[in-house]
């Protein structure tokens, strides 16, 4: 699959990345492997995870493949966490989501945006990815006035300065995107937002001068909005929009992959 020099980073991604939000939803755990192993041999070269997506299942999933292809990068975040942990099993985390759709306090993720809680969290995703170093460190879904900035980037620069962490940054919506661009803030190494082909969410990084970089939500208003487009031709339409960066892509069904790689060439 065609790669991307990732504006402002040394990271070279395939342009389609791979997302596992939904990666839980596929199946059993050697259904999830093969999805992801599927991905790899068409050319998927980056994955995007947190540790709320399976409420940590996803992190475990990747890590068993990542272990064995080194030269793949990940994207996880911070900032979000899972109802119940994210050691839980698998079965527990079934439970959770089945009896969320009732109850949802039994699926509602925590929200905690202090240094102190983000360095727990960076060594429980490092240990369940299996991996010494993340590619992409990302705030999810920050909102500003919960931060201590000057306090969260000088561990961020100490992470980098370990070698734990490679580049850092936010993964947020438009409104969000706006509150940190307008201050300018020192937290937008890497900036992965959500857009669309009508709402055209992402054109706020071009009114501050930043190409694209991650995007990723195509799919999703097409379908909320009953475009009428095939998937395949969101995502062509996607690819052409985001010229400087790389799109998120999402699937449990492991023979659409191919279908999707095919679109970059």
């Amino acid at each position: 699959m065609k790669k991307v020099k990732i504006h402002n980073t040394n990271l070279n991604v395939s342009k389609f990345v791979f997302g596992t939000a939904s990666l839980f939803n596929a199946g059993s755990s050697q259904t999830r492997f093969e999805l992801i192993e599927e991905a790899v041999d068409n050319g998927f070269t980056h994955f995007d995870t947190a540790p709320y997506y399976g409420f940590g299942q996803a992190e475990r999933d990747l890590g068993a493949v990542l272990q064995q292809h080194p030269n793949i990068t990940v994207t996880t975040k911070v900032g979000i966490y899972s109802p119940g942990g994210e050691e839980q099993t698998p079965f527990s985390t079934f439970l959770r989501k089945a009896g969320g759709k009732v109850l949802t306090s039994l699926s509602k993720p925590s929200i905690d945006f202090s240094v102190l809680r983000a360095k727990a969290s960076i060594e429980g995703s490092l240990r369940r990815l299996k991996r010494d170093k993340i590619d992409v460190f990302m705030l999810h879904e920050p909102s500003i006035e919960l931060l201590e900035t000057e306090e969260w980037l000088q561990w961020l620069e100490s992470l980098k300065e370990e070698g734990k962490v490679g580049n850092y940054g936010i993964a947020v919506d438009e409104k969000q995107a706006l509150t940190f661009l307008k201050v300018k803030s020192p937290l937008l190494e890497v900036i992965q937002i959500k857009d669309g082909l009508i709402d055209k969410n992402a054109d706020v990084l071009t009114e501050f001068n930043r190409p694209f970089q991650f995007t990723y939500g195509y799919v999703s208003e097409a379908l909320s909005k009953d475009l009428g487009k095939p998937v395949p031709e969101v995502l062509k339409n996607a690819l052409d929009r985001n010229t400087t960066g790389a799109v998120l892509v999402s699937t449990t069904n492991k023979s659409r992959i191919k279908q999707y790689a095919d679109l970059v060439g």
